[in-house]
């Protein structure tokens, strides 16, 4: 009677068991799946940098190391460093060098496709030529989803990122912003063998020295644009891929793009493409509030008081000569004394009405403003018949 009482306890003992022991093979399980796939981080990333290679850029790390057990995968390289070769026209003997500290790479094990990754401030750059810069940022960071191979979409931002030259132990600065964030993916409906690439760049309180007075003063930058005619998303130097572009007829559609500058706002949109030599063709059509701030920003003004050196007035109106130029001013002065100051002085006022007759009244943001095309003519940037840049090669 005893012993019939005892069978069933020892079988209620038993059964405690089970949860248990199904815990422990669950966690070995587990662990042999990260440990599997922590194994194959090596091998991805190695993969990944081959490909890169070839297309001239090179990314090492001094030390990399994987963590995140047991459901993330974290991935650290200290000692970052990358190399671009041939990645800009005319420049293929001077590689550019980019190091920083650190990047940090994380990843959850059930959805390793898409990955977050920081990057550690400052950077150092230099460019093969003697020249060296440092970058800095409050935060940094990117999310790429689609890996391993070509990625579906691409984010990157930056918080209060600092671009400075280094002249000896002077870092002068070159660029700045409050925020910059870049985000781009495959446009809906392109296919793998024509796809679309859709982008968005966005730049609050921008500013950039020494390249045109315009720039300096902070700005605010909003771009959307779709790169339309690609054959394919490998690897490949952006002389490359700039020139396949080119022979395929492909553009860059402006969507829409928006600045403001203070009072000045302009809005434009249109198509860009490349001409044979590999300068930008194309046109956008500018609406533009606080025209007359452009005017003094240009220079117009200064250099027709300071006689206009051909070299200048060939760079915004070619075909016109210095001589014809500073013979009216002579002529006026010996009517009316005086009258060619006068004339110089006023000559902002002038070439801004100018430039107003080409366009048409237009309202911006409840603002008038003026409408007319920005023309990009093999690298020649005119605004009306004014030249007033010059845009390098892109291959």
């Amino acid at each position: 009677m005893t012993d019939i009482a005892l069978a069933p306890r020892r079988y209620k003992r038993w059964r405690i068991f089970i949860a248990p022991v199904l815990l422990l093979i669950i966690a070995i399980a587990w662990s042999g799946f990260w440990l599997y796939a922590a194994s194959q981080v090596g091998v991805q990333a190695d993969a990944w940098r081959a490909r890169e290679a070839r297309a001239g850029r090179i990314y090492d790390c001094a030390k990399r190391s994987v963590g995140g057990f047991p459901f993330r995968l974290e991935i650290t390289c200290d000692g970052a460093s990358v190399t671009l070769k041939s990645q800009a026209a005319g420049q293929s003997a001077t590689p550019v060098t980019a190091k920083l500290g650190r990047i940090l790479v994380v990843a959850q094990v059930y959805d390793p496709k898409r990955v977050i990754a920081e990057f550690t401030s400052p950077a150092t750059l230099s460019d093969g030529q003697g020249q060296s810069f440092a970058a800095s940022w409050g935060l940094g960071h990117a999310s790429i989803a689609g890996l391993p191979f070509t990625p579906d979409r691409v984010s990157v931002e930056f918080n209060d990122p600092k671009l400075e030259r280094i002249d000896q132990s002077v870092q002068v600065p070159l660029a700045n912003a409050k925020h910059m964030e870049l985000h781009g993916r495959i446009a809906a409906g392109s296919t793998a063998d024509h796809p679309a690439i859709e982008s968005v760049l966005e730049i609050n309180q921008g500013s950039i020295q020494g390249v045109h007075p315009l720039l300096a003063a902070p700005f605010d930058l909003d771009v959307h644009a779709i790169v339309r005619g690609l054959k394919d998303l490998e690897p490949k130097p952006w002389p490359v891929r700039f020139r396949e572009l080119q022979a395929a007829g492909g553009h860059v559609e402006i969507v829409q793009s928006r600045v403001q500058q203070g009072d000045l706002i302009a809005v434009a949109a249109g198509t860009l493409g490349l001409s044979p030599s590999g300068h930008i063709d194309g046109e956008l059509q500018m609406t533009v509030t606080g025209l007359e701030r452009v005017i003094p920003a240009l220079g117009i003004d200064k250099m027709l008081d300071e006689g206009v050196p051909q070299a200048t007035l060939d760079r915004v109106a070619p075909g016109v000569k210095t001589q014809d130029i500073n013979n009216l001013f002579g002529a006026l002065d010996r009517a009316i004394p005086g009258l060619g100051k006068v004339v110089k002085q006023n000559a902002n006022v002038g070439v801004a009405v100018g430039i107003n007759a080409l366009g048409k009244e237009a309202m911006l943001e409840g603002k008038k403003a003026r409408s007319f095309p920005l023309r990009f003519v093999d690298g020649a940037v005119f605004l009306g018949p004014l030249k007033v840049a010059q845009t390098p090669p892109l291959f």
